[in-house]
């Protein structure tokens, strides 16, 4: 990793960001936390990186140790990246991040958010207090989801859910409007299976309260 910069500092923190500290490491991170992706996959969902950046990082982490390649397959074999055991340690890092971020203003931005970040909004807004057991399907642009909660307790992961209360179809802006905005589910979200339970799983996460300001 010739070039990277380094701040020679032995603290476990600075070492650290000479890993993940460059622009763009940490989102390359947060796009495979719920599991692996393709290269063209993970492009979508990092629209403002540069293909040549992406590559980049990847190389990066991958000589880190936080990413490696896995082939995916049958029916389709591919080449995709998904982290390591040591990369699975940013999981608390990236929550902590989004936590906090999610607490600070909006910005303007025609960015669209991807579904894995939908996704990581979902853990951080949890509310263990009002929930009920139950699983649901998320079937989010071209991307799928099972979420559960099970005493008290929220988990997400990509993949077909079994057997699931309900199903909910729709793109991240229609359902980032219904769960962070209040709006109910209309024509712009299709509910299959349980609709109560789909009402129900859309009221589980409070829109985080901003910081106070100075």
């Amino acid at each position: 990793m010739a070039g990277k910069r380094r701040f020679d500092d032995p603290c476990g923190v600075a070492r650290a960001l000479e890993v993940v500290g460059e622009r763009w490491a940490l989102l390359v991170v947060r796009e495979l936390l719920l599991g692996p992706k393709r290269f063209t996959e993970l492009s979508r969902g990092l629209p403002g990186m540069s293909q040549n950046v992406l590559s980049q990082r990847l190389r990066e982490l991958e000589e880190s140790g936080v990413v490696r390649k896995r082939r995916l397959g049958p029916p389709v074999s591919a080449t995709a990246y998904e982290l390591s055991e040591v990369g699975r340690l940013l999981d608390p890092v990236l929550i902590a991040l989004a936590t906090f971020g999610s607490r600070l203003p909006l910005p303007p931005t025609d960015t669209p958010m991807s579904a894995d970040a939908f996704a990581l909004a979902l853990r951080t807004t949890f509310d263990s207090q009002t929930s009920t057991d139950g699983s649901v399907e998320l079937r989010i642009d071209d991307d799928v989801f099972h979420a559960s909660v099970h005493d008290g307790r929220f988990e997400i992961a990509r993949g077909s859910a079994t057997q699931p209360d309900a199903t909910l179809t729709g793109s991240v802006s229609a359902l980032r409007s219904a769960v962070f905005g209040g709006r109910p589910l209309t024509e712009d979200i299709r509910v299959d299976g349980d609709r109560r339970a789909a009402e129900r799983f859309v009221r589980l996460f409070p829109r985080p309260q901003p910081m106070p300001g100075p």
